[in-house]
């Protein structure tokens, strides 16, 4: 039991590595909210990070606001949920119009390591730490 919780969370902290690197790199990493910011934050991922949908901005305007930094390529972290999902394939297919890469390794293997797990960015710190306190205490 313990080894498994022990791998998830290997697992999910150098991904969280991998994640921050890219970051530091210059690719900016798009989350949903103000949440998911202080989140990835306090997970020590210190890069450009923009909220998609934070104090009333359309899609458009997330889309446009990407754009306007220039860069080859982002990295999508959106939540796991129907609603995380939908934007992130329609955030997709909008930046690859404009010639922006999109980076969805990330979002792909943290949604399939926490499966049904965590379902937004948000949660992702607290599951952490509950996470360490199982194994633990194990």
């Amino acid at each position: 039991m313990s080894t498994h919780l022990k791998d998830k969370e290997e697992k999910i902290l150098q991904l969280l590595e991998c994640l921050a690197e890219e970051s530091v790199k210059g690719t900016p990493i798009i989350v949903e909210g103000k949440k998911d910011i202080e989140t990835l934050r306090k997970l020590g991922i210190e890069g450009t990070i923009i909220a998609a949908k934070t104090g009333g901005k359309t899609f458009l305007d997330a889309v446009s606001e990407i754009e306007k930094t220039h860069v080859k390529e982002v990295v999508l972290l959106l939540d796991f949920d129907r609603r995380g999902k939908e934007l992130t394939k329609n955030l997709k297919q909008h930046l690859e119009k404009t010639k922006i890469k999109v980076n969805l390794t990330f979002w792909l293997n943290l949604s399939n390591i926490l499966s049904k797990e965590v379902k937004d960015i948000e949660g992702l710190a607290s599951y952490m730490e509950t996470l360490k306190s199982k194994i633990t205490n194990s």
